[in-house]
């Protein structure tokens, strides 16, 4: 669907009541749909909508959006994103309108703008455009999915089979489908959609977490840090049910392996740069890379954590470098204590490494909380690493990736 100059001019022109008043926007409008639309509250995460994340990123997503109305191709990764994680939330073609509807009256009601001017048809049509695209991005994925050998479409019952601790915070699960069918191979970094029934709320709920190991043909791992209240922070919905009420054996729904964060080149230098949870995309990928066994492949694995409690598979990491001479692991903690030994007491900072932890001609993964990914992508720029050779996840509720979720 092709949107009239005038349409475009007419989007164009929200773009500073939409910098001003975005995010009361987006909170209205995820209020107003989810009490018209109860049966939705289980497609999207509620934690989201509680510490305001959804509606903070809803709002940069709907400005980004308007921004770029001319040139949707300066979009396209972030468009690939959300498709990406609509199909692992099952999102189908006949709730877009549903969205779209929301949107328009929360448009209308926030700006103070009637349902039948040319600014909310303006925003129809644009919002249209926007769904054609997803829609057909999103029929692409799901058919590729039924296509891989152990794929399936939807949501599928899984049990526990195991569940070990790793830290004081991060738990991993181990799942297996019930029908014991074989599983689809996937890239390390992918993720799943779990779905659980979160007695607190009444309802299932889902989350999104990355398998934590290489591919496996009988069983998925994911690690779940616990997400605990404090004075800024409540308690997580999903990772606290995991945690406190499923067992081995419970059952659980989860979705096809998708996402966009991925190991690029198995053959190339890689270096693996994280935090705390972050660490659980770099354990999928090192793994991966352990089992190809090229002793010409520099591997670096740069890990920051708070303190010795909360350090996740640290013990897998120091394992694998007896049998991989060619991993190179570096540790940056705050407070490691007498348990810990640590390369440094204190945050990472990438300036201080050996330059043979960072080779120039490396593929660079980075994952963990936005203000660490920021700090070590700029570092890297910096220190002449191009950004092609540059790779981020963010975890949590991201920017452009939640447009139209």
């Amino acid at each position: 669907m092709q949107l009239t100059t005038r349409q475009i001019e007419l989007v164009q022109a929200t773009i500073p009541a939409l910098q001003e008043h975005g995010i009361e926007l987006t909170r209205y409008f995820y209020n107003r749909m989810l009490s018209n639309n109860p049966d939705l509250k289980e497609i999207f995460n509620l934690g989201n909508q509680r510490n305001d994340a959804q509606p903070q990123a809803l709002a940069s997503a709907v400005l980004a959006y308007a921004q770029n109305i001319t040139t949707l191709q300066n979009l396209g990764s972030a468009v690939s994103q959300i498709a990406h994680r609509h199909v692992s939330l099952n999102i189908q073609p006949d709730q877009y309108p549903i969205v779209g509807t929301n949107l328009l009256h929360s448009i209308s009601e926030v700006l103070n703008v009637p349902m039948d001017s040319e600014l909310i048809e303006a925003w129809a049509a644009a919002y249209q455009q926007l769904a054609d695209i997803l829609i057909q991005a999103e029929a692409n994925l799901y058919q590729q999915q039924q296509k891989n050998k152990g794929g399936w479409h939807g949501w599928k019952k899984f049990k526990i089979v195991d569940k070990q601790k790793e830290s004081s915070e991060i738990t991993s699960f181990y799942l297996q489908p019930i029908d014991n069918s074989p599983l689809p191979t996937y890239q390390p970094g992918q993720y799943i959609s779990v779905r659980i029934m979160v007695p607190q709320l009444g309802i299932r709920q889902p989350r999104q977490y990355t398998l934590s190991d290489s591919s496996h043909p009988n069983y998925f791992r994911i690690s779940v840090k616990k997400e605990t209240a404090d004075q800024q922070h409540d308690a997580g919905y999903v990772s606290t049910t995991l945690h406190e009420h499923y067992q081995i054996g419970d059952e659980i729904e989860v979705t096809h392996p998708t996402g966009t964060f991925s190991l690029h080149n198995p053959d190339k230098n890689t270096v693996l740069i994280s935090a705390g949870v972050g660490i659980t995309p770099m354990i999928a990928i090192v793994n991966t890379l352990a089992a190809k066994k090229n002793p010409h492949q520099h591997i670096s694995f740069i890990h920051a954590c708070r303190n010795s409690n909360v350090l996740a598979m640290h013990q897998h990491i120091i394992e694998l470098q007896q049998t991989m001479p060619n991993l190179h692991s570096y540790l940056a903690c705050e407070n490691p204590g007498t348990a810990l030994t640590a390369d440094k007491t204190g945050w990472l900072d990438l300036y201080e490494l050996d330059k043979t932890l960072l080779p120039a001609d490396a593929d660079y993964y980075i994952c963990g909380p936005k203000p660490f990914m920021r700090t070590q992508y700029q570092a890297l720029l910096n220190l002449h690493i191009p950004e092609n050779q540059i790779f981020m996840e963010l975890f949590g509720t991201g920017g452009l990736s939640q447009l139209a979720a």
